[in-house]
């Protein structure tokens, strides 16, 4: 699973499943741009992939800003090509259907379906003029089951299935695979710091193999996707759960 000579884009880089990407995509040594809403954590991120290494170029800015966004990843692609684009950046408004409000719900979709729907859009052509790319989205075994309490956050990954699928019928004849990543129940900061104990224990009393996971076994599944070995996989939606919602 080499990734020398190539060059990843990662969003949400600077914790959980992000943070974890961008380590283990490093070590196996692909070129790294990193971006993220925190200055903070981001730079931590980029001192250790640094310590190992490798090529990084980091941006801190609100995904959102689609404009702002553009510029910046327009500047950094005229450098050279970003063959692999990583959509794992995302936000959560809990809410049942009666009680979630329509900028909540709105913005949920907006950082997990526009956000990636544009960078695809960025990237996709110099993939296809170089005949390689791996585009890997990070949806959520909400996406399948759904999740009470979760109707924005469920609707989103959802979307994130059907963008993967459509996109991949799209590029394959140009030597681009593209694929989705179904976490299940992970140890990242917004697990750990935000969902009550009673719902974790709820989750992984129904996960078969009896445990949470740590982010970088999700990780290592989109190095994996992100990698030649991986070159006749496309249009997958491919669980990281432990077997929770199977």
């Amino acid at each position: 699973m080499d990734l020398h000579g190539h060059k990843a884009l990662i969003t949400g880089a600077g914790q959980g499943i992000g943070r974890a990407c961008a380590e283990v995509f490093a070590s196996r040594g692909a070129g790294l741009v990193l971006l993220d809403k925190n200055a903070e954590t981001l730079d931590q991120v980029v001192e250790k992939v640094a310590k190992m290494g490798g090529e990084v170029t980091a941006l801190t800015l609100d995904l959102t800003d689609l404009d702002r966004l553009g510029s910046e990843v327009e500047k950094i692609r005229s450098a050279g090509v970003i063959d692999i684009l990583v959509n794992n950046a995302g936000f959560d408004r809990p809410g049942t259907t009666a009680k979630i409000d329509r900028e909540g719900f709105e913005a949920v979709l907006g950082i997990h379906l526009t956000v990636p729907l544009f960078l695809i859009q960025l990237l996709l052509p110099s993939m296809r003029s170089s005949g390689w790319g791996r585009i890997i989205n990070v949806s959520s075994i909400y996406g399948i089951i759904g999740g009470k309490g979760e109707v924005a956050y469920s609707t989103a990954k959802a979307g994130v299935i059907g963008l993967t699928k459509s996109v991949a019928r799209e590029c394959g004849q140009d030597g681009i695979t593209v694929n989705a990543v179904l976490p299940g129940l992970i140890r990242t900061p917004t697990i750990e710091n935000f969902m009550a104990q009673r719902f974790k224990d709820e989750i992984i009393a129904d996960t078969p193999l009896g445990r949470i996971a740590e982010p970088e076994e999700v990780a290592k599944v989109i190095a994996f996707l992100a990698s030649d070995d991986a070159s006749y996989i496309t249009g997958a939606a491919v669980p990281v759960s432990g077997g929770w919602g199977m």
